[in-house]
């Protein structure tokens, strides 16, 4: 217990690429280094993508177009629950005599703790119980997309001109900066007779040339802004229809004022990582690929490996003295048999100023 509801009463320290003192309940152990590993000495891998919700497993590709969210589950937006499917059944009209009624199956979602429901904001029923649920159209998609767009063609260009420089070999007759960035080399390579063919590899076609560039707009602010209502400081304020801000921060694209702007949005996505040691390339943990599995194929955690080490109080204090206990439990698993606790001299405690032990571990040689 003392692992869980006290964790940090006893640190240890990591040499890693920067001293970090943590609890053993955090760590992990490489076997090839025989080192402490903490979170940040290790490189994380991302192995697979899945819905908490209806566990289902997608690869990296789909789950980027999909922007890391689920397309069939829901997350309610007053309390962040997932929303469930409800059936009912509705009156609707015959198709060949409109007077006359039947009764037509009709799906909604609704939310089984703050029992929000989409009739609440005046979603339509859907006639299937899966899929069809649409988000509302964000005004900004267009302004949005033409953003990434044209950093991404910045950051091409500038992986391209960092490959090329490290291609091309540099010329007495022109600076590298000059004949790399605007092509002139290509231009003067290609006006010799008999150049090598050999120089021309790794170049596009389209070096030296103008190549198209998109432009964007920049945002301008805006001088004058809407007005705000004549009844805005005069009209009773209603506490349950205004929405919070962690409910208007969960929206970033319309940030409702609202209740009655809430609309669900798509659940997102959990991952399933892999730890890799950045020194030996090791795997220090792995879990199963099956989003329903718990388990895992490696699991390299210091607490199997390395002792626990507990500060204990004694009964019999001594007055005017510090008095420390350290229990020391190894587990079946562990790769140490014993622990021998070495009391130091006295000279050697008046220098530390306090009772030290110590810890020498056998191995199983």
């Amino acid at each position: 217990m003392a692992s869980l509801l006290q964790p940090d009463r006893v640190l240890y320290l990591v040499h890693g690429e920067k001293k970090i003192r943590s609890p053993l309940s955090t760590l992990y152990f490489c076997r090839y280094c025989s080192e402490l590993r903490s979170l940040e000495c290790v490189s994380h891998e991302v192995d697979s993508h899945y819905c908490p919700s209806c566990l289902e497993n997608m690869p990296s590709a789909e789950a980027k177009l999909k922007k890391n969210r689920c397309a069939n589950c829901f997350d309610c937006p007053c309390c962040m629950h997932t929303l469930s499917t409800r059936a009912t059944n509705i009156p609707a009209p015959l198709p060949d005599d409109p007077s006359k009624t039947t009764m037509k199956k009709a799906y909604y979602l609704a939310c089984g703790f703050c029992r929000w429901t989409s009739r609440d904001v005046g979603m339509a029923d859907k006639s299937v119980a899966s899929g069809g649920w649409q988000e509302p159209e964000n005004p900004h998609t267009q302004r949005i997309n033409k953003l990434i767009e044209y950093y991404q063609q910045l950051a091409q260009r500038e992986k391209l001109d960092r490959d090329r420089k490290k291609l091309a070999r540099r010329r007495p007759y022109m600076p590298l900066a000059f004949s790399e960035k605007y092509g002139l080399g290509t231009r003067l390579q290609r006006q010799r007779p008999g150049a090598p063919i050999a120089s021309l590899a790794g170049l596009s076609l389209k070096e030296g040339e103008d190549q198209k560039e998109m432009k964007i707009e920049p945002a301008q602010a805006l001088d004058e802004v809407e007005p705000l209502p004549e009844d805005c400081y005069t009209r009773p304020i209603n506490l349950p229809e205004v929405t919070t801000l962690r409910q208007r921060l969960l929206q970033p694209d319309s940030q409702p004022a609202g209740a009655s702007q809430l609309h669900p949005k798509h659940k997102h996505l959990l991952i399933k990582r892999s730890l890799r040691c950045r020194k030996c390339e090791h795997n220090l943990s792995k879990p199963e690929f099956n989003p329903t599995s718990i388990k895992f194929k490696i699991q390299l955690v210091a607490v199997s490996y390395i002792p626990e080490v507990r500060i204990m109080s004694i009964p019999n204090l001594r007055l005017q003295k510090a008095s420390q206990l350290f229990k020391y439990r190894n587990r079946p698993q562990n790769m140490f048999e014993d622990i021998l606790c070495h009391m130091l001299s006295v000279g050697e405690q008046n220098d530390l100023q306090y009772e030290w032990y110590h810890v020498v571990c056998r191995g199983t040689e």
